[in-house]
């Protein structure tokens, strides 16, 4: 019998793929931005600076607990608000960023404009928040919104780009519109990434929510404002325990949605087979 052929070897640069590169870039990015590990330059006992620094928050204050809880109250309610208004203006922009809905002409300037949504810090966007409207809640929704619609936008074009397109392009060869053919074709397999999504951002904003308080936008930013301001650690760390709590909750809310919301597309999809 003939030896077996043994298959051309490909080259190196031939192997490489988009996964392969974009790891060896960040690798290089790794080594490049190495020297920003450098410290001081002074013998510091880094793990005593810490024991020393955590010992402050404890044992937390719980006397504060009636009016963490307004605040937290407070945060959240700005939190929601941004969230859905966010997710109400991200929709329109998310479809034209997205370059197997809208046309090609569009896709360029919609995420720029996203891009320069992300572009400016959620604190910048609530000290123009305070500007416009004051030093209140008012504020702090509206800087949040902003901020949160290019993380939307970005999040949901890259959601409707990643479904398979070709259901939407058969409805729209059958004489389906694109509405149509967006809300049968890309929108049900699009929409566990959305609400993923749209959970993540909200946990997002009620973190970002405790912060911009510092600027006068409401929340609980304010509080911890006071709180740093007389080194008050123990109460800080009170605010913090409240804010991992509700932070957790909506956690395991979305673990829960999340899986409802999979299990039915599952069990609808199988249905109909």
């Amino acid at each position: 019998m003939p030896p077996p052929q043994r298959l051309p070897e490909r080259r190196w640069h031939e192997r490489l793929d988009v996964f392969s590169v974009t790891l060896i870039t960040f690798l290089l990015g790794v080594l490049v931005s190495l020297p920003a590990l450098r410290g001081s330059g002074r013998e510091l006992d880094y793990w005593a600076n810490i024991q020393r620094f955590l010992g402050y928050f404890l044992p937390p204050d719980f006397s504060v607990w009636p009016e963490t809880l307004r605040a937290l109250a407070e945060t959240f309610q700005i939190a929601i608000m941004a969230t859905f208004f966010a997710t109400l203006l991200s929709f329109p922009l998310a479809a034209l960023g997205a370059r197997t809905i809208a046309p090609r002409w569009l896709v360029a300037p919609a995420r720029l404009l996203m891009n320069a949504a992300r572009t400016i810090p959620g604190l910048i966007w609530a000290l123009i928040g305070v500007a416009i409207v004051g030093a209140n809640p008012l504020a702090g929704v509206i800087g949040l919104t902003f901020y949160s619609l290019g993380y939307l936008g970005k999040f949901f074009s890259d959601a409707f780009e990643s479904v398979d397109a070709e259901v939407a392009r058969g409805l729209r060869a059958m004489g389906a519109d694109r509405v149509q053919a967006f809300q049968h074709g890309l929108w049900p397999h699009a929409k566990p990434l959305v609400v993923s999504h749209v959970l993540w951002m909200l946990e997002y904003n009620l973190r970002a929510a405790s912060i911009i308080g510092y600027v006068g936008a409401g929340g609980l930013g304010m509080q911890l404002a006071s709180y740093y301001e007389y080194y008050a650690w123990e109460k800080v760390a009170t605010v913090l325990l409240f804010i991992l709590a509700l932070v957790s909750l909506l956690d395991l809310l979305g673990e829960w949605v999340r899986s409802r919301i999979t299990k039915k597309l599952g069990g609808g999809r199988s249905g109909r087979h």
